[in-house]
């Protein structure tokens, strides 16, 4: 496995939705790339603090500059 389908099947790894065989790919690729480890990290980070925030959390200006993203995004 290299680092580009490692970063598409990250979701699927941690819904615990791949075959055996692209699980056990998946973790041999983690065990000998330290820049995988670190971006399933920064995901698992992102998530955790991603699933704590209620839409009082957020500031008006942030709310209106993520919106802005992801219409821009949709937008492409």
């Amino acid at each position: 496995m290299n680092c580009i389908d490692f970063v598409e099947l990250v979701t699927e790894f941690l819904e615990g939705a791949m075959s055996n065989e692209d699980e056990r790919r998946f973790i041999e690729h983690l065990a000998e790339c330290p820049g995988c480890e670190s971006y399933l990290d920064h995901f698992r980070q992102t998530i955790a603090t991603t699933g704590e925030l209620t839409p009082d959390n957020i500031s008006p200006d942030a709310r209106q500059q993520l919106l802005t993203v992801f219409r821009d995004w949709q937008q492409r």
